[in-house]
Parts: structure tokens; sequence; C-alpha cells
């Protein structure tokens, strides 16, 4: 074990020199300690400056791990740095003739555009609505706006079209503005979708992952990884078969149901690009505690987790389209777990684990080799555009 634990004080070494004292006053641990030692010379490596510096965008950029993170904090939050935005939840919260209102966008470059379970329009749709939902609101109105490359085929511009308006009615939201631009032949890959929403919080809550307290329990809705590898399946540029679709879903009704049976849920995001590992570290940082996970509770279908062995992928890492990570306090488990159960979308939902006063801003898992290991935000991009 000694091996990865050197090579990890080698590659985070530099990071005590860039940093003042230690802020949270923490006490350096003693040499022997060599296991702390990294933990806490990685949380200080976390909590540089976060500076892009590649001299040009990669695929890496848009994977929702490590190198979106910062892309994010150096580029966009540094340039529009306000307090409605610094949050970075799923949507902002915003204050409009004494109504809280949330608001959030997002764009879509699935490749294919069609696959097992979904395509990009009710993708668009469901993505949108699970943003407004995580964070308690209800959602209401959509926009759809299309990039559309010279010789996209009419009727597969139909079929989109029609899959919004269809999953937008089961969602019970209306798609009310929108825009169409159309790039030559060769400057697009087909169709391009963005979307906004407009959503009313109808209850008195405040979601966020700062919010999380040491010994809450952190619960994933059900099984994760199913999108992200119908997706990499679906291309057919792997010799693999399985029976595999897209859990693609509108999450309103699901926390709605969760709302009113625990109005003192703490955070909810809804695991997307970078999957249920990136939520987790996300947890751990804004809320600056420990999270502490078990590999056997978190709920894998069989054939996800036969498909991502022989890719080499974690499936913790894998992008899900129609499932929540929720923080409750420990008390409220019991019934959150028996809200999301009672819900077609929620009949696996599951414990994971939970939020410790151990080192702050690190996840780890158990295995389920009864070892102990660093869960941490994705380095490179397994599964480009996925969503």
């Amino acid at each position: 074990m000694t091996g990865w634990i050197e090579e990890a004080l080698r590659e985070h070494d530099h990071a005590a020199a860039d940093l003042p004292g230690d802020p949270a006053g923490r006490r350096e641990l003693p040499v022997t300690d060599r296991e702390q030692q990294v933990l806490d010379r990685i949380d200080r490596a976390r909590r540089r400056t976060p500076r892009v510096r590649e001299d040009r965008v990669t695929m890496s950029h848009g994977a929702g791990g490590k190198a979106t993170q910062t892309l994010v904090e150096a580029i966009f939050l540094d340039a529009f740095r306000n307090p409605l935005l610094e949050p970075l939840e799923d949507s902002a919260e915003l204050r409009l003739a004494g109504s809280r209102v949330a608001l959030t966008t997002d764009s879509y470059v699935v490749s294919p555009l069609f696959f097992p379970g979904g395509d990009i329009g009710d993708l668009a749709v469901n993505g949108t609505v699970n943003d407004l939902s995580v964070t308690g609101a209800t959602p209401l109105y959509l926009s759809a706006g299309f990039i559309l490359e010279e010789g996209f085929p009419v009727a597969d511009l139909t079929r989109v079209a029609a899959s919004m308006r269809d999953a937008a009615a089961r969602a019970g939201v209306c798609v009310v503005t929108g825009d169409t631009k159309v790039v030559q032949r060769g400057k697009a890959d087909g169709c391009y979708v963005n979307t906004a929403g407009v959503g009313l919080f109808e209850r008195d809550v405040t979601l966020g992952v700062a919010h999380a307290r040491p010994g809450d329990a952190i619960i994933v809705s059900g099984p994760i990884g199913d999108h992200g590898i119908t997706i990499m399946l679906a291309r057919g540029e792997l010799d693999i078969e399985a029976d595999i679709g897209s859990d693609t879903a509108p999450l309103n009704g699901l926390v709605a149901g969760l709302l009113d049976a625990v109005p003192e849920v703490r955070a909810m995001r809804d695991a997307t690009r970078g999957g249920v590992a990136t939520i987790l570290n996300e947890i751990a940082r804004a809320a600056q505690a420990g999270v502490l996970v078990s590999e056997d509770d978190i709920p894998v279908r069989d054939e996800v987790r036969g498909a991502c062995e022989l890719l080499g992928i974690d499936p913790m890492y894998v992008a899900c389209e129609g499932r929540l990570v929720a923080v409750v306090p420990a008390a409220s488990a019991d019934r959150a777990l028996a809200a999301l159960h009672a819900h077609p979308l929620g009949e696996r939902a599951a414990v994971i684990g939970a939020v410790t006063d151990g080192q702050p801003g690190i996840v780890q898992l158990k295995t389920a080799f009864g070892g102990t290991r660093i869960v941490d935000l994705l380095v490179g991009d397994p599964l480009p555009r996925i969503c």
C-alpha cells in the first residue's frame, strides 16, 4: 500500500509551497502516519486557487470531473462572480415580486441522438426538469434552442420535437419559447439542443450540498450508470451486447414525494456527468466534511457492472439521467427511503453511506474486499458526449 502513498506524496508535495498557513488551523501529522499525510496534502492542493493550465479546451473539460470544475471556477465563476452564482447548485434561486424562482440552463450534445430508452429530445427536457427539481422547486416552463447542421434529416428533427413534447407532458411542464440556428454542413454533428427552465419554490426549503452535516445519511435513488453505459454501447464501437437502456426520466414526482415525507432534506443532486462520485466530492468539499460510502450498498445492475468491468470503468463515475443523490439527517433516513420506494423511479433506492467528521473534502469507499480507497474527482473523459 505504501507505493501509492509515496506516489501521491510526490504528486502533491509542491502544493505546500504555494499555500499560506492552514486557515483551518490543522496540525501537521507525524511523518510516520503516511496515509494521513496524503489526505492532508490532497486537501491543501484542492484549496489552491484554481487555474486552467492547458492552452486549449480538451474533452476532459466537459467530463464533469476535475478539469470541468477547474474550468468553471477559474474562468466562468471568476468572470461572472455574484452571490446567486457562487453556490454552483444545479439551479439559481431568484426572488421576483415576492416569489422564490429557480432558473437553470443546460445544453445537450449526446451522440448518438437516438439510443435505447430515449433520445436527445426527452433527455433535454428531463435533464432540465431534474436540475430544477433537485433544488426543491416545481418545474413549470422550458425554453428550447436548436443548433442544426445543414443536411440534418427533417424526419429526425420531427422525431426529436415529438419526443420533447411527450417528455414535457409527462413532467407537467410547457416549452414556451425557443430559437433555431443552422450551421454549414460539417460544422456541427446533426443536432444540438439547449434548454433553460424556470420553476417555483412552493415549499419552504433551501437545499444545498453545503448544508450537509456529519452523521447525515447519503441516499441514491436507484441503480447507477445505466445511461452512460447505454450511450457507450449504442455507438457500436465495442463488440459488447447487453440489455441496458437509459434511465432518463423526470424526477419532479419522486422529489415531491421525498420532500413531502422529509421536509428536512439537506441537499439533492442529480448524478449526471461524472456520476455519483462527482456528487459525493461536491458534498464533501462544500460541507467541509468527510464522506464514507460502502461499495456493497451502491445499487448497480449486473449488466452495467459487467460492461464496466469489460471496459475498465468504475460505475461510480458513469452518468445517470434519472437518479438523484440525497443527503438527509440520519434520523430521517428510514422515512426518506420509504418515500422513495413508494415511487416507481425509487424502488431500488438505498442508503450508501454517510457524511463524517473525518478528513474534510475527502470521499472514501469501503470496498467489497474490506479495504478503503479514496474516490477522487474524475480526471479524464472515459465517456465523452453522454448528455
